[in-house]
């Protein structure tokens, strides 16, 4: 008999529970049946959303605090910042009419992992933004469908929907919580409290949302930033836009898609920023908003940093789904973009318009896109796979390189069918290395944070979340980038799962407002 959830004393406690149940029946006999409130029920089926609730890891729920939290290996003494992360956590369960709704529609729930003095202090709370306020007042769920206004329950008609559950993010001592259909909710960067769930710089943002995934600039000190869908749901219209290091909008432009898609992510650089329009599309006949629709043209937009927008060149090229940014610089004219993706669809939880789901088609490898702004006319945009052996997703580099020529970068990785694991490449001398952790265990992105301030480019450490899945626990591995090969110099544990994670980032303590 063990004491782990699911296990044999669970699973005894369920039928004893069960028995008392008949036993209290039988003794009062013909006495009417009391009423029973519906509580917090996930349901049991895989795929289903929230699946198995906490018992299975489906979901957390649990907004936690844990001082010096219990740490083997060694931390470095001069690893002085914060980890944050974020991803969707069901708050309550779906109603049965769309309980297949994606994972990608939980609450967003902020997580935060304190370094310092080679001590680790852990923080985890919901934001608590208009949606998960009304379904924290009524204890159930109110929003029906991903993205889908017209499922969702009478009472929420004209409640903001963005659940904040996609990315985190630092600029001028602020951290921001994001979901690209939302402005962005501010949050404090030490205790993680929800200080403004509809955060529009002053009203100075127009764009009814914001992107996932800014890019500073270290030099300028802007924020660059972008809303799609910027005028309602399913239309084309991009805003683009800086955010000066005193954390106003220093500059905007509008600008129109090919068609309305998923644009999750864009490139900035020295002179250029771009876009790149995919075929996973708004439908009507998508409950989830997006489909895969093969049978429109990815396209590449490229304009002039800091103009009107107006100067854009779409181009089209080969079919491909590619979504996070490496890294992207110019070199004079010529503008380069490396990202993770795939030859078609890589979410096979989007439904398809005009074929089905390919597993091999779906998987992602680094693509180098380029595009040649001197040439008058450009009838397709190049597309180069970089690491053909390596497949995999979330792709970073050392952000301090966001908007300029880099030569290292991270993936989640399967390299030659090895299983998952963390893979730092060399664009200079095309390799790569990989950390694999081992059977059983799986790992969410990993992040880089510099060894000092002014650290040569990706020199210090690669840090992410391990899920042990047996055991249904949680550590952050702390791998030195010198030698991520060797496995990690220190293990940051959680005696529990932690909560799921789209993005993190790692924030130096000198870019965080004193306590």
């Amino acid at each position: 008999m063990t004491g782990e959830r699911g296990g044999p004393a669970s699973k005894d406690r369920r039928r004893f529970l069960a028995s008392a149940a008949a036993g209290a029946a039988v003794t009062v006999g013909a006495a009417a049946a009391p009423a029973v409130a519906a509580g917090v029920d996930f349901p049991k089926a895989r795929g289903k959303f929230g699946a198995g609730g906490s018992e299975s890891g489906g979901v957390s729920r649990a907004e936690m605090t844990l001082h010096d939290c219990e740490v083997e290996g060694q931390l470095p003494l001069d690893l002085d910042g914060t980890f944050y992360r974020v991803g969707p956590d069901a708050q309550y369960p779906k109603p049965k009419a769309y309980e297949d709704d994606i994972f990608f529609d939980g609450e967003g729930h902020v997580s935060m992992f304190r370094f310092r003095n080679g001590h680790v202090d852990f923080t985890s709370r919901y934001v608590r933004n208009d949606r998960w306020k009304a379904q924290h007042a009524a204890r159930r769920s109110l929003f029906g469908y991903y993205r889908n206004r017209a499922s969702d329950d009478p009472s929420v008609q004209n409640v903001r929907r963005g659940s904040h559950n996609t990315h985190i993010w630092v600029h001028a001592n602020r951290l921001y919580a994001l979901k690209e259909d939302s402005p962005p909710a501010l949050i404090h960067p030490h205790t993680l409290e929800t200080l403004d769930a509809n955060y529009t710089f002053g009203g100075a943002l127009t764009s009814q949302t914001f992107t996932a995934h800014p890019k500073n600039d270290p030099e300028t000190g802007e924020m660059f930033a972008f809303g799609y869908e910027a005028k309602g749901l399913g239309s084309t219209d991009i805003n683009v836009f800086s955010v000066g290091r005193d954390g106003q909008l220093k500059w905007s432009a509008w600008i129109n898609a090919p068609y309305c898609c998923m644009l999750h992510d864009f490139a900035v650089t020295r002179r250029h920023i771009a876009f790149l329009a995919i075929p996973m599309a708004y439908s009507p006949a998508s409950p989830v908003h997006w489909a895969w629709d093969s049978t429109k043209q990815p396209w590449l937009g490229v304009m002039r940093r800091g103009g009107d927008g107006k100067d854009i060149r779409w181009v089209p090229g080969p079919m491909n789904m590619s979504d996070h940014t490496m890294g992207s610089w110019s070199d004079g004219d010529r503008f380069y973009w490396d990202m993770d993706g795939a030859d078609g669809n890589r979410f096979p939880f989007f439904p398809h318009l005009h074929d089905s789901f390919d597993p091999v088609k779906g998987q992602a490898r680094v693509r180098r896109f380029s595009m040649d702004l001197s040439k008058k006319r450009i009838t397709n945009f190049d597309m180069q796979v970089l690491y053909p052996d390596v497949t995999g997703a979330l792709s970073r580099q050392d952000d301090r390189y966001n908007v300029d020529p880099y030569r290292y970068g991270f993936l989640v990785s399967n390299t030659q069918g090895k299983g998952p694991g963390w893979t730092m490449f060399d664009h200079q001398t095309r390799t790569h290395r990989t950390y694999h952790p081992g059977p059983d265990i799986t790992l969410s992105e990993a992040v880089f944070a510099p060894r000092r301030k002014g650290a040569p480019e990706a020199d210090g450490y690669l840090m992410g979340m391990a899920y042990f899945q047996k055991e249904n626990r949680s550590e952050v591995l702390v791998l030195d980038t010198r030698d991520i090969t060797a496995g990690p110099i220190a293990r940051v544990q959680l005696p529990f799962k932690a909560t799921p994670q789209i993005h993190g980032n790692w924030i130096p303590a000198d870019q965080l407002p004193a306590v």
